[in-house]
């Protein structure tokens, strides 16, 4: 019987008494976690595919060197997928034409991730079969040849099989020549093209398990010349995918945050509410195993009917945040497995450890006196080793993200603000006080100000809250306004390369009549950085393999006599008698400053420069940019080609066509594929990140829904004890205006002040981009503070003033 009552009692306090909101709070965590990393699990996972499409693979050797045939037996013994890959340079020789061209030749499973479009006379294919010769489109216009049609590469004749619509692997270095036609890999012996001396790259492909290939790569150390790829070092997609991860991993965090205050708050509230109905219980004969019993059935009921609500909801509302994802998701869509399923309820648990456990440790501490002697006795029978609950949900974070520099910064950065912002706020509030007359607003301040840590702690939640909103936003916009500069809309998508002297102002005019967006013109000189400060690099550095990849190979020059308008100078002056501007991030690896002697050699000839000045160079713009821009009268008399890049819409291929066949030694880059491809990722990223910053700033709203409900609930007393004291509702109903309005504007003002530095700290050394104010927030965030606190009080006013009417 006494079981059945304990039973009843408890299942009474959760649906009639005080424990809605922790339910409500639990399920918000669990379906806030569940959505979030079933989403980010399969937002990662199409962003990796995304990465490794570019690829064409899961994992990528790159070399200058063909493996040994051990190494190659290695690989075979583990279970990975391979594609072999060799590209060179060569002649090929139609009826009519010659024309030098790039060539992949690949293996029939080429590629391993992505898709290859091959359009033949009947039919698309997707693979390259041995024999068959596959072309980009202008160069049938300069062999004169057709599909069918027959093409010498080498000592071999191939048939030309039909053009290159796409391929998956594609490169953001315009100075890296693009394939211009394949073949197969096994007739490349046929062809004998590939002999010693020749320049030859050779790539290996692997697709595979995560721990196969880190065994692949276990299994083989690259040497000089050689290294290994993947979808976070790819070209520059990694840093994309490193900073879409950092920010989705930040906002699940921010949002479990948020959710165990909201849980925090409401279980302290259900613990005030309870303590002298407990002390009643126990001046009455009940022991405190008793009390545990009522408890614990309460919360084993609590943690099954917010697991359910929350498991149910968070799937529902996973499938709502994937409707705007829908047309650049892929189908069918990565699962996202057991995780989210085990996560959420999991979270839950360890936050609900100290959220739910120390606040009702002390209700079960709370002697028979507190009918009594409410405050004092809670105060007395507190439970220090209570506090130790608070180290699981610590260590369990510490254990995730230990290495993840963004989540502690954040992490630390709200500690630091919390108490700062509290600390000003209370200042701010004591300082008006003295100069308000008015009786209302100088009432509402003295109860503000009246217990200064209870306020200090009120301001400094309402402000880090709207301090949350407002980074998780603005962070979201900082980080897509960087990925647009990866390829803006009107960037360059097409280079032409080794432009004669005598060929250049007719070549530009040709572009400027077909109204081309164009770059300017830049000579290009090919040569090696040797020496600083009269000390050759290689006596500096003798192991060649640590140096600077800078410093290992032959780097692009050029000369100009102004700056070009894409770079923008950090120190010193534009080059002029005889310097050289260098690129910041190059002269930060090898330690450069300005006024240093550089040393260079180009085409066998060694000249010096100083350094008159250092650049910033935004390498994703897909401008011609360059780590050294010399001073014209230092190398303007060197041979050079020159280069230029333009912008070229899908219908002009015509014109792309016409100039590749009037000037045929000049080399046409087609980045537009590539480009489209670019565009898609950065609409996957930004339309997901918009839509997690969204569901963080929903969860910041509940929280702060959550504390003024509360906040305004303690009002009830003090109201009725004004009102027997005479005064009127209009007096009472102004001063609470007043009193919320002003917490409202300052929370919001300080929340302001907060954003900034935060997000000047988390720019700087989070996601390491440039420091920018926002002040399309400086107004906004008060107004919105001030109306989300007034909305609130006008919901929840009419309920506190009900007993006036009486």
């Amino acid at each position: 019987m006494r079981k059945s009552l304990v039973w009843r009692w408890a299942w009474r306090e959760l649906f009639h008494g005080q424990l809605w909101p922790v339910v409500a709070a639990l399920a918000l965590i669990i379906a806030c976690v569940f959505a979030l990393s079933a989403l980010a699990g399969r937002i990662e996972s199409v962003l990796t595919q995304q990465g490794r499409s570019m690829l064409a693979a899961d994992l990528v050797l790159r070399t200058n060197q063909p493996l040994a045939p051990q190494t190659l037996q290695n690989f075979d013994s583990i279970d990975v997928e391979r594609s072999d890959q060799t590209r060179f340079g060569t002649m090929a020789f139609s009826d009519n034409e010659m024309q030098l061209i790039s060539v992949k030749a690949v293996e029939s499973n080429y590629p391993l991730r992505g898709a290859l479009e091959l359009e033949s006379a009947d039919a698309m294919q997707d693979s390259v079969k041995p024999g068959e010769l596959w072309l980009e489109e202008r160069l049938f216009t300069l062999l004169d040849v057709g599909v069918g049609d027959k093409v010498d590469v080498g000592d071999l004749t191939l048939t030309v099989s039909g053009k290159i619509i796409s391929e998956p692997e594609l490169s953001f270095n315009p100075f890296s020549q693009m394939p211009a036609a394949m073949m197969h890999h096994s007739d490349v012996s046929a062809a004998g093209v590939v002999r010693p001396g020749s320049r030859v790259g050779y790539r290996y492909f692997f697709r595979g398990d995560s721990s196969d290939l880190e065994a692949v790569k276990t299994a083989y150390t690259p040497i000089d010349g050689q290294r290994w790829i993947d979808e976070n070092t790819g070209d520059r997609t990694g840093d994309m995918l490193d900073r879409s991860r950092g920010y989705l991993s930040l906002t699940v965090v921010l949002v479990i945050i948020m959710a165990a205050a909201t849980l925090l708050l409401t279980c302290q509230h259900y613990v005030d509410s309870r303590t002298q109905t407990l002390a009643m219980v126990k001046s009455l004969g009940a022991q405190r195993s008793w009390v545990r019993r009522w408890l614990g059935r309460q919360l084993l009921m609590l943690m099954l009917m917010a697991t359910m609500l929350g498991l149910g909801f968070g799937a529902a509302l996973e499938y709502l945040l994937r409707l705007p994802l829908a047309d650049v998701l892929p189908s069918p869509l990565p699962s996202y497995g057991y995780l989210p399923w085990v996560l959420g309820p999991t979270v839950a648990l360890l936050v609900a450890l100290p959220a739910l456990g120390i606040p009702l440790i002390r209700l079960i501490e709370a002697p028979a006196m507190s009918v009594l002697q409410e405050q004092s006795a809670v105060r007395a029978r507190k439970n220090p080793w209570s506090w130790l609950l608070a180290v699981v949900p610590i260590l369990a974070l510490v254990a995730w993200s230990y290495d993840n520099r963004l989540l502690w910064f954040v992490l630390a950065a709200l500690v630091v603000m919390l108490s700062l912002l509290a600390a000003i706020g209370v200042m701010v509030l004591k300082v008006a006080q003295k100069r308000v007359k008015q009786p209302a607003f100088k009432l509402a301040l003295s109860r503000i100000t009246r217990n200064p840590a209870s306020s200090g702690a009120q301001l400094g939640a309402l402000a880090t809250s709207f301090m949350l909103l407002s980074i998780i936003w603005l962070l979201r916009t900082d980080l897509l306004d960087d990925w647009q500069q990866t390829l803006p809309q009107n960037a360059p998508n097409v280079f032409a390369l080794n432009i004669a002297k005598s060929e250049l102002d007719d070549y530009v005019g040709r572009l400027d009549a077909n109204n081309l967006e164009r770059s300017e013109a830049y000579p290009i000189i090919r040569g090696r950085l040797v020496g600083l400060n009269g000390q050759r690099y290689a006596e500096l550095t003798p192991d060649r393999e640590q140096r600077d990849e800078a410093l290992r190979r032959e780097l692009n020059f050029t000369w100009r006599d102004t700056l070009p308008t894409h770079n923008e100078v950090l120190e010193g002056s534009w080059p002029s008698d005889g310097g050289v501007s260098v690129e910041s991030g190059i002269a930060e690896r090898l330690g450069l400053r300005l006024g240093d002697e550089l040393t260079f050699n180009v085409n066998s000839q060694e000249f010096t420069a100083e350094v008159n000045s250092i650049r910033d160079v935004e390498w994703r713009n897909m401008k011609p940019n360059f780590y050294f821009i010399f001073d014209p009268a230092l190398v303007e008399n060197l041979p050079a080609n020159w280069l230029v890049s333009f912008r070229l819409e899908d219908s002009q291929s015509d014109i792309l066509n016409q100039l590749g066949r009037d000037y045929q030694t000049v080399t046409l880059l087609d980045l537009r594929t590539m480009s489209g491809r670019i565009q898609v990722i950065l609409k996957q990223v930004s339309l997901s990140l918009s839509v997690l910053a969204g569901l963080a700033v929903a969860s910041g709203l509940l929280l702060l829904l959550t504390l003024l409900r509360i906040t305004l609930a303690e009002r009830q007393r003090e109201i009725m004890l004004y009102r027997t004291l005479g005064a009127s509702k209009k007096r009472i109903n102004t001063t609470l205006w007043a009193e919320y309005g002003i917490m409202a504007l300052v929370s919001g003002c300080m929340a302001v002040g907060g954003a900034e530095l935060a997000m000047a700290g988390l720019l700087k050394w989070g996601v390491e981009l440039p420091v920018r104010l926002h002040p399309e927030v400086w107004l906004s965030l008060p107004t919105l503070a001030v109306g989300l606190v007034f909305l609130t009080v006008a919901w929840m006013l009419r309920g506190l003033l009900e007993p006036l009417k009486r």
